[in-house]
């Protein structure tokens, strides 16, 4: 029996800002953006490029997006990350 279409795909969706996840413990911050679309939208692009980018949070932000949400990778890809984004601004 073929499985319905509205039960496929629901794997567990990582949250796009983590908030005191301890699997970013000692990552290094890029940058600091004051909103989630923005620091989603640079997480992607570096990403794309290769490098292992998250998006993390003190705390939450608001209903519009808004907070101090912060760019980070592991310490390896730091110098990397730095020179992309410096480089695509």
């Amino acid at each position: 029996m073929p499985v319905p279409r509205f039960l496929r795909g629901r794997a567990a969706k990582e949250p796009t800002v983590l908030i005191g996840d301890p699997r970013v413990d000692g990552w290094e911050t890029v940058t600091t953006f004051e909103d989630e679309h923005t620091a989603v939208a640079w997480r992607d692009q570096l990403r794309q490029l290769g490098v292992d980018a998250c998006c993390v949070a003190d705390n939450l932000v608001d209903q519009f997006g808004r907070g101090d949400v912060y760019l980070v990778v592991p310490p390896a890809q730091w110098s990397r990350a730095t020179e992309i984004v410096e480089n695509l601004d």
